[in-house]
């Protein structure tokens, strides 16, 4: 079975939220250099708001700045690294004093690496944890403390497909769930000050992020589509959508909540019949692809020819997790 990639085209964002809807809105993306978080920005950008870039690698956040620019939108960057505690402080301290309030905050940046449990070390560990749960607790703390408790705002935190475990990445799978746990407590201690906190939970996606995976871990990538019940991966466009409701007024009584974009991965078991659509079924109106963005580009692992290798041979633990930024 072939996968269902999409190669955008068009020259503006084609969101489904009304023109505008971000107006005068100041919305911080963090890991904004790539994959979703680029995706998500632009389409931010192109509802109104002023989107500020937040990662480690300044090029890719002047990169996107430039897309957004050229495309009529507002965008500027900082670099940053999440993980620590008085850099970020510094961040949204910066943030507030050049755009003069924050609004919303998608809390992108994350990475990982692929490794059996009894192969990870204590460093590797908490490379993973310090980058997908504790960057992103200081951040989201850091706007609530110097902004939100006072004037309101709402948080999306993205997360991953950790239901049934993450086998080869369980560093990230605790992470990940540790990231739920935070957006359902921090819904509940911050509502009193008009903060609404919610999660979005993305499976398969085909975006950038699988390219900083090793080669030998290509042709699992390729077969993830046959263990989905709608029968493909998702794309970048079909993320950022679920995180522009979250952050819109139309959500305006949802929070603790972790929405899912994964095309009911999680509900596949073990006994009951795959029975996958076939092309013609994925273009049925309520399951097609949404092709939004208009720079989206086809993840490179999907063009490289197959390798016939295991994809559970053992990784380094030195194998560095990548921030999507």
């Amino acid at each position: 079975m072939q996968a269902t990639l999409l190669s955008s085209s068009g020259s503006a964002y084609r969101s489904v939220f009304a023109p505008g809807l971000f107006d005068g809105r100041v919305i911080m993306v963090t890991g904004g250099g790539s994959g979703i978080g680029r995706c998500t920005a632009h389409e931010l950008a192109h509802l109104g708001a002023r989107v500020v870039l937040v990662g480690r690698n300044p090029d890719k956040l002047q990169a996107v700045a430039d897309e957004i620019a050229a495309d009529g939108g507002a965008a500027s960057w900082q670099a940053c690294d999440i993980r620590a505690e008085d850099a970020v402080a510094l961040l949204v301290q910066q943030v507030l004093a050049k755009q003069g309030r924050i609004d919303g905050l998608v809390n992108n940046a994350g990475g990982q690496f692929m490794a059996p449990l009894e192969s990870i070390s204590a460093k590797g560990w908490e490379a993973v944890l310090h980058t997908n749960l504790t960057g992103g607790f200081l951040v989201a703390r850091e706007c609530y403390r110097q902004w939100m408790a006072s004037h309101g705002g709402s948080i999306v935190n993205i997360v991953a497909d950790m239901w049934g475990s993450m086998p080869g990445m369980g560093h990230s799978g605790a992470a990940r769930a540790g990231m739920v746990s935070f957006t359902e407590t921090a819904a509940l201690e911050w509502a009193h000050s008009g903060v609404r906190v919610n999660a979005v939970a993305p499976g398969y996606i085909a975006s950038s992020g699988m390219d900083h995976y090793p080669p030998e871990a290509a042709d699992l990538l390729r077969a993830m589509p046959r263990t989905v019940p709608l029968g493909r991966f998702g794309n970048e466009a079909e993320v950022s959508a679920a995180v522009t409701f979250l952050l819109s007024p139309a959500a305006s009584f949802i929070s603790g909540t972790t929405l899912r974009v994964d095309g009911a991965r999680p509900q596949v078991r073990m006994g009951w019949p795959m029975r996958v659509p076939d092309a013609a079924v994925q273009q049925r109106a309520a399951v097609a692809p949404y092709d939004g963005f208009h720079r989206a580009q086809v993840p490179q692992v999907f063009a490289a020819p197959a390798h016939a290798t295991d994809h559970r041979a053992d990784h380094p633990d030195g194998y560095a997790p990548k921030e999507s930024a």
